[in-house]
């Protein structure tokens, strides 16, 4: 970033482009917001609903206190991981091709780490006893308990969404600062705060180019301890099906995997929406292709490693909920996720001329998603309804309080990132410009 091709920073093209979602808006955006508020709405009713009647109204009983609210949380903590390790990794590798995609993937942790955290209240209850969550002592010398895994989520949550929030913030400035010289309105004098001053000199740009480059390998290194947090909450756990040294790699890994397929679900729609085809490439596309490859390949390997492990060791309890997800109540749901995660990203994904296809990227995207969702209910429901004793097996679906707070959760994603757009530029454009004028130089 130092060193830069003069007249970099000043591009009109692409600064009307990229500009053009903040100042345009349309109908179709008004009636889209419209839609996820009345979902969002129904959602929020539900929880109220569940707060006031109490848990109960959930089907988490006797065995299974883990559910749907659980199962969610691992899926959404790890879209939110692997949003800045994606963006750490490339910027870290110096991919020319990562600029696109780095802001995608960055907003896509912000809003996955807002929702995050509501399925902790959610499962929680009584949601006005929150604060036991926070390892503080008070005047009673009572402390929170150290050995219950939420306690250790909530920090993980609140240690990875303070680190997160730096590495985002850091490379919106010169942004902020380009839309506080371009916007008019109440968001001129937001853009003016948040630009902290800038004007683009060379000591701040070094400054800058200092910072992020300090911050990048520390975001990746954290993202690794934080969400192998996650998955030590299972392996240290002496459940049938949980204990396992290989649930930490494995969640990271898995984290990654439904990370690449949201990124690719974003990237597309952005790109058809607002039209930022000159932007979001097919080579992209290709790229992100082929690290869905490698993840879909290493994923498999971990995943077969633990399950032949299980199934080789022929130890009672760890067969019954292998049984369970191979031909028993839970194995439609298993081998539709085995198919989303691994078969369909294999047989499609290998072909060069799939990868350069964006639509058919997209739904593969889709399809991994919905598939490592299931994985990750499909890790916490069946060794749960399994015990040691035999005679306390049970199966579990959600309510339709837990359905309908599910999809309202999942509506306020969509919604969050729906405005985030509006106030963001959606692919930085001080990166844009200088990987644009870069290659001209060279």
């Amino acid at each position: 970033m130092t060193n830069k091709p003069t007249g970099w920073e000043e591009i009109p093209q692409i600064n009307r482009d990229l500009l053009a979602p903040l100042q345009t808006t349309t109908w179709r955006y008004f009636l889209w917001v419209g839609i996820l508020g009345c979902f969002v709405a129904a959602g929020l009713g539900a929880w109220t609903y569940q707060i006031q009647t109490g848990i109960g109204q959930t089907n988490l009983h006797h065995p299974i206190f883990w559910g749907s609210y659980i199962g969610s949380f691992v899926y959404w903590i790890g879209v939110s991981h692997s949003g800045t390790f994606i963006s750490g990794v490339l910027r870290l590798t110096n991919a020319e091709w990562r600029r696109p995609v780095t802001r995608m993937a960055e907003l896509m942790t912000m809003v996955a780490l807002i929702v995050t955290a509501l399925f902790i209240f959610y499962h929680l209850g009584r949601v006005w006893l929150f604060y036991y969550l926070i390892p503080y002592p008070n005047q009673r010398g009572i402390w929170p308990n150290f050995r219950s895994p939420l306690m250790w989520d909530a920090t993980a949550i609140l240690t990875y969404a303070t680190a997160s929030t730096i590495y985002i913030y850091l490379p919106l400035i010169p942004d902020f600062a380009l839309a506080r010289n371009r916007i008019q309105g109440w968001r001129k004098t937001v853009y003016r705060w948040l630009a902290m001053g800038w004007h683009g000199s060379q000591a701040q740009w070094y400054t800058l180019e200092t910072a992020i480059r300090i911050i990048t390998p520390l975001i990746v290194m954290v993202m690794i301890s934080v969400h192998s947090i996650v998955g030590f909450d299972f392996g240290m756990a002496l459940v049938p099906g949980w204990h396992s040294t290989i649930f930490a790699p494995y969640f990271v890994v898995g984290a990654v995997h439904s990370g690449l397929g949201m990124v690719v679900i974003g990237l597309y729609v952005l790109r058809k929406v607002y039209h930022l085809h000159d932007y979001v490439r097919t080579e992209h596309f290709e790229k992100i292709g082929q690290l869905m490859v490698v993840t879909t390949l290493l994923l498999a390997w971990l995943y077969f490693s633990e399950q032949l492990t299980v199934w080789y060791g022929k130890i009672p309890e760890h067969i019954a909920v292998q049984d369970s997800l191979l031909y028993g109540s839970y194995a439609v749901p298993f081998w539709f996720m085995v198919n989303c995660i691994y078969v369909l990203p294999l047989i499609t994904l290998v072909w060069p001329r799939f990868r350069r296809w964006p639509l058919g990227l997209m739904i593969i995207g889709l399809f991994i998603n919905i598939g490592m969702y299931m994985e990750r209910m499909l890790i916490i429901v069946p060794p749960l309804g399994h015990p040691r004793l035999s005679f306390q097996w049970v199966d579990y679906f959600p309510s339709f309080i837990e359905l309908t707070i599910l999809t309202g959760t999942l509506a306020l994603a969509l919604l969050l990132y729906s405005l985030a757009i509006k106030f963001v530029p959606v692919i930085s454009i001080w990166e844009e410009k200088f990987g644009r004028t870069h290659g001209q130089h060279h």
